[in-house]
């Protein structure tokens, strides 16, 4: 199974949307999933221009859910806004 293949699986057919982006019958997270699909054909436009995609997962005990990308917790491999930030640095040299 391809995650950015343009042709959804079957499976996506009964997935239902997730608002707190984890598996509504058990609660696994994403990386729990047995198979992951995007619907790259239908990007929707947030009002600050950004895009965001359907992910589609079908989950370990058998549930299929879908959630935005743009819903997404923040991965701990990301860079904060706090990295950006350097007002707190000690600038003295």
């Amino acid at each position: 199974m391809e995650a950015f293949n343009l042709t959804p699986p079957q499976w996506t057919e009964s997935a239902i949307h997730s608002f707190d982006f984890r598996c509504p019958k058990c609660g696994a997270s994403t990386m729990e999933a047995q198979a992951v699909w995007i619907n790259r054909r239908s990007p929707v436009y947030t009002e600050n221009s950004r895009r965001k995609w359907q992910e589609f997962y079908h989950c370990h005990c058998n549930a299929t859910w879908w959630g935005w990308s743009s819903d997404r917790p923040p991965s701990k491999y990301a860079r904060s806004e706090q990295d950006d930030d350097i007002s707190d640095l000690d600038m003295d040299f």
